[in-house]
């Protein structure tokens, strides 16, 4: 990062427990180098054991990502830059709707059978991930499951998941593939509005659907990332956590930016 981007995110970091006077040992590494690090590592797609020796101790590393992934603080993180990305837009720290999708990417052999699958349609056999996008494109949830999962079935629990943490929102636009019982039971569960954008039948070749693009340029970008493109990790919670990981690179330096007529 640089000394820009590091102002911006400094005051956004979770507080340590032993900052808080809760007691702990104080961290040894600086929480920028270890960002860093864990940053290039999902950028790269590179193992933990082979962090350079410019990062500190690759398990360290591990130690640090790993508490943050089984305490929430990655996603607590996140959604506080997102926030700030989206009033720096002129939006609405929280938004009011949302795009629903699935991408179904290869799995590793480290992937146990207990969360894989093969998915018929996209010839797949790994695993899945389903999220929500606002509509700047920015992620309120994510849920990994094996590819075989329905996207019916995740869109019932991953809504809900999203709906008990964004109050606000209203409206869902989703593909072909989330018609049927689940319109009515997201309207009586969870008071969501899910839109269906359908294809027409007279459409021929590639066509862009409405506010279908966003989510599509979402998976987009994570294809960039070389430790997405194929799902390494044992655990699906591990999995998710790293979807949010080059979004928070992504949010930091449009954070970073100067205001327009500020160049």
């Amino acid at each position: 990062m640089t000394d820009s981007e590091w102002a911006r995110v400094r005051p956004l970091l979770p507080v340590p427990a032993w900052l808080r006077g809760r007691g702990g040992r104080p961290e040894a590494y600086c929480h920028r180098a270890i960002l860093d690090a864990i940053r290039y590592l999902v950028d790269n797609g590179i193992k933990w054991r082979a962090m350079p020796a410019d990062f500190p101790p690759w398990d360290r590393m591990y130690a640090f990502f790993r508490r943050w992934r089984d305490h929430g603080l990655v996603r607590e993180f996140h959604d506080r830059l997102r926030g700030q990305v989206r009033e720096t837009l002129g939006r609405d720290a929280a938004a009011t709707a949302g795009v629903i999708d699935s991408q179904s990417v290869k799995a590793d052999a480290v992937v146990g059978a207990d969360s894989r699958g093969f998915d018929g349609g996209k010839l797949i056999n790994g695993r899945k991930r389903h999220v929500v996008v606002d509509t700047l494109g920015l992620l309120p949830g994510v849920m990994v499951t094996a590819a075989d999962t329905g996207d019916r079935t995740a869109a019932h629990v991953l809504l809900g998941q999203v709906a008990d943490v964004h109050h606000r929102l209203e409206l869902v636009w989703a593909d072909g593939g989330y018609t049927g019982s689940l319109v009515e039971r997201c309207l009586a569960a969870f008071a969501l509005v899910l839109a269906i954008v359908k294809r027409s039948d007279d459409m021929r070749g590639f066509v862009v659907l409405p506010r279908r693009w966003i989510v599509e340029r979402f998976f987009a970008h994570l294809m960039r990332t070389r430790r997405l493109v194929r799902d390494f990790e044992r655990r699906t919670t591990s999995a998710e956590a790293m979807v949010h990981w080059p979004m928070t690179l992504l949010m930091t330096r449009r954070l970073a930016r100067p205001a327009p007529g500020r160049e």
